[in-house]
């Protein structure tokens, strides 16, 4: 009798579901509290697509809640690496146009992304370090918007609509094709994955994967990799004005406590991103963030347990950082970025912040996320992630701790540091002429206008220093 009840029951229970689904698609006045994607693909297999099937061709329709339509056809396909994996019930997935698009107001391109954050109970972590990452002022940040999807008829939940990293007007703004593309690039520190259609090369122990261009020449290849290998021996050998002249120190220093303060557990093996524009490299655009803030398993390697404390240093050995934060200068500016920027970093947990903003504005598709779809808060999905807590509020509860805790130890840390001799001013413990133009290089830096553009500074003639 029981067995009975309980069938009974998971029939209803499915037919429930499915009803809210088509209910929600269709209901003449519903109100839509973030934009709504649909999306049918040809062959109405979409929630049983795998990385493998690669593109299939659909129809997207993409309502803002102002009741803006973008209605087009375009390719769609499952993205990511851990994410694809066949037991992922809640898959990423990639819309490519046939031509641009505006996307809700985020710039045209072809190519969006669609992240499930399945590997983050919380559903916030991704959008909330991007936001730090706007509010710091890191160039071409992926625009972002909540939105639900439904994927073949079928309610998929909460999902976040973004640019991915690419070259282009609206996105990383380079020049990829000058020079007959031995000009501008992106690229991503890829410490082991092997993929079939990327292009990689080697600069001592570091390695990189092509972003843009994507399918280099051999030649181009060769070319990308002389012009890193020249700024790693800079980075290695040089002193903060030659290194300066190769990176741009401001965004690295940014990007650098961007990762510190959220402690990305991929930030040593993936999703890393650099862009060379104008004979200068830059960090960033930021990415990948669903295994930060204490979402890593510290049972899953040493690295792993290192990021799932809120307390300790972390970014400052992986990838190029581990070259960078050999320099006292630089880890001086990373103390003086961070404690500049402490009221950004204070208000992600507290009253009012970036966690309560995102509950303010999201809390109802988060329960519909869970409720209508079946997905579990409490789902393990890969062993490189925290094991979830049993409820949502267990999740968040962790997670506003989390950066709270880290909040509060960085700023004794930093606090702490005294990194200059008197007079080294470019820490290379020689006294010299060329402590004169490091110091108007860290003024250059510390002191800037309102509007971001550094201020040039010499107090008589009001130019840099030769």
């Amino acid at each position: 009798m029981k067995k009975i009840i309980a069938l009974l029951l998971s029939v209803v229970l499915v037919f429930s579901l499915a009803g809210g689904a088509s209910a929600l698609t269709g209901m003449d006045g519903y109100e839509f509290k973030v934009p709504r994607v649909v999306i049918k693909t040809e062959n109405g297999n979409g929630t049983k697509l795998l990385k493998a099937d690669g593109y299939v061709d659909a129809e997207v329709t993409i309502t803002d809640t102002d009741g803006t339509t973008l209605e087009s056809g375009a390719s769609f396909k499952v993205r990511g690496n851990s994410t694809a994996f066949n037991s992922i019930p809640k898959k990423a997935f990639q819309i490519k146009y046939s031509n641009k698009k505006d996307v809700l107001g985020m710039g045209k391109a072809k190519k969006w992304v669609l992240l499930a954050n399945a590997f983050d109970p919380t559903l916030m972590r991704n959008y909330n370090a991007f936001t730090l990452a706007q509010q710091l002022g890191l160039e071409y940040t992926s625009q972002q918007r909540i939105v639900e999807l439904w994927l073949d008829d079928s309610y998929r939940g909460m999902y976040q609509l973004m640019e991915p990293v690419g070259d282009g007007k609206d996105r990383v703004d380079i020049d990829v094709d000058g020079n007959g593309g031995k000009k501008d690039f992106i690229i991503e520190y890829e410490a082991t994955r092997d993929e079939d259609d990327v292009s990689y090369f080697k600069v001592g122990d570091l390695r990189f994967a092509m972003k843009e261009p994507d399918e280099p020449s051999d030649e181009q290849l060769q070319y990308y990799s002389g012009v890193m290998t020249d700024i790693i021996n800079t980075l290695k050998n040089g002193t903060m004005r030659e290194i300066g002249q190769k990176i741009d120190i401001r965004s690295f220093v940014k990007f650098y406590v961007l990762n510190e303060f959220i402690k990305t557990v991929d930030f040593g093996f993936s999703s890393v991103f650099f862009y060379y524009k104008d004979n200068i490299l830059y960090a960033g655009p930021a990415w990948d963030y669903d295994l930060s803030a204490g979402n890593s398993n510290e049972n899953y390697s040493s690295e792993a347990k290192k990021a799932h404390y809120p307390e300790g240093t972390y970014a400052y050995t992986k990838n190029i950082y581990k070259i960078l934060c050999r320099y006292d200068w630089f880890n001086y500016l990373v103390k003086t970025e961070y404690e500049n920027n402490r009221e950004i970093f204070s208000n992600v947990a507290g009253e009012n912040g970036l966690i309560d903003s995102f509950l303010a504005d999201y809390s109802d598709i988060i329960d519909k996320n869970f409720s209508l779809t079946g997905f579990k808060v409490s789902a393990y999905y890969v062993n490189v992630m925290s094991r979830p807590l049993s409820t949502y509020d267990e999740n968040l509860a962790f997670y506003r701790n989390w950066m709270y805790d880290r909040d509060v130890w960085l700023a004794d840390y930093y606090s702490s540091l005294d990194y200059y001799l008197k007079g080294d001013s470019d820490g290379d413990s020689d006294i010299s002429i060329a402590d004169v133009s490091t110091v108007q290089m860290l003024l250059a830096y510390i002191l800037s206008d309102d509007d971001g553009m550094i201020t040039k500074r010499s107090a008589l003639v009001e130019d840099t220093l030769s």
